[in-house]
């Protein structure tokens, strides 16, 4: 049998990115994908990621490798702090989808500019940030920057208004920093309207899939 990766999301838009990140990235891999936009959701409506979805999240994960998974990626970086607890259940590979990206931004410059489009993503992408430097010993200063109401845009199928959103608030802050963080996946998208030459722009699907296939393929 082939081994399987599963990737645990909380929007269905995510899907063909990663589906075609798992092609480029992981071949020999047989790939499915699992959904529950109700984690997002209660998030959202919380404010915070609390106990219950932490362990929903868990749950996933143990579903996942129920189902065959050798491996786990949890694509939604509101919910990635759910994936130290997994980790202390489950003894196999499960990634989270920032990490990659946390520790490439804060080798790259001592002013980092992080890009969200709901507080419950910018707010763990700068905690993830913030320990990933003490940890690597250096001194950044990170320039969070917050779009209300762009992710909102995107789930409702907006996707040319949630794009020009993120795209202003992108190029203003890359104004003021040496490099910028987009906190949510789902911003990957615009990229191709940047101009990124100067002051490099970082998304998670990418470096996440990159750093899978070290982990997994080496």
């Amino acid at each position: 049998m082939l081994p399987t990766f599963a990737f645990i999301h909380t929007s269905h838009v995510l899907i063909p990115t990663f589906a075609q990140l798992a092609k480029e990235h992981l071949p020999g891999y047989e790939v499915f994908h699992m959904t529950d936009e109700s984690l997002i959701k209660n998030t959202i409506r919380a404010g915070h990621l609390t106990p219950d979805t932490r362990r929903r999240v868990c749950g996933m994960v143990g579903l996942a490798h129920e189902g065959g998974a050798d491996a786990v990626m949890v694509t939604c970086s509101s919910i990635g702090p759910s994936v130290e607890n997994a980790r202390a259940i489950y003894d196999f590979p499960i990634f989270r989808i920032d990490e990659a990206m946390a520790e490439r931004a804060v080798t790259m410059a001592e002013r980092v500019g992080v890009a969200a489009t709901l507080r419950t993503t910018l707010d763990p992408t700068l905690a993830l940030l913030e320990q990933t430097a003490a940890r690597a010993g250096r001194n950044v200063t990170f320039v969070p920057r917050l779009s209300d109401g762009a992710f909102q845009a995107v789930i409702e199928g907006k996707t040319e208004l949630h794009d020009n959103m993120v795209t202003e608030m992108l190029q203003q802050l890359m104004q003021e920093v040496d490099v910028v963080v987009c906190a949510q996946a789902s911003m990957a998208r615009v990229l191709p309207r940047i101009d990124t030459s100067k002051v490099p722009v970082l998304t998670s699907p990418e470096l996440a899939l990159q750093r899978v296939r070290e982990r997994l393929l080496g």
